[in-house]
């Protein structure tokens, strides 16, 4: 007889916490200034949390949702260290638009396959 305690991680739980990460990416590229710089600091502490979260599908997405956002910050280094000192006021919004396109079909992508996916709950030990 096992003495045991369990605790049932509900399918919907897992679904709306793999969502997360990625309704922070999309907040980010809406509201640019200053969310997209608040979101580099708060995504770590998103990551850390759901990363290893009990039901791996939802670390699985928060990993994919992170790729997506840090890969985009990462290729803004260079292009932002080199860009010259009118390009923030002349080009700042042809910047945004790329980033956009890159980032909302990316994670509108992932939102529909968490919608499709058949959650199930889990029971993982205490």
């Amino acid at each position: 007889m096992s003495t045991e305690k369990t605790r049932l991680i509900r399918a919907a739980e897992a679904k709306k916490t793999a969502k997360y990460f990625i309704y922070g990416n999309i907040l980010a590229i809406l509201i640019p200034f200053p969310i997209f710089v608040l979101w580099f600091g708060i995504s770590i502490m998103v990551y850390a949390m759901f990363r290893h979260f009990p039901n791996p599908r939802v670390g699985y997405y928060t990993q994919m949702a992170a790729y997506h956002y840090y890969g985009l910050a990462g290729l803004l280094v260079p292009i932002l260290t080199f860009a010259p000192g009118s390009f923030f006021v002349d080009y700042w919004w042809l910047l945004w638009g790329i980033c956009a396109l890159i980032l909302l079909p990316l994670s509108i992508r992932e939102l529909y396959k968490i919608n499709r996916e058949n959650w199930q709950d889990i029971e993982v030990k205490k």
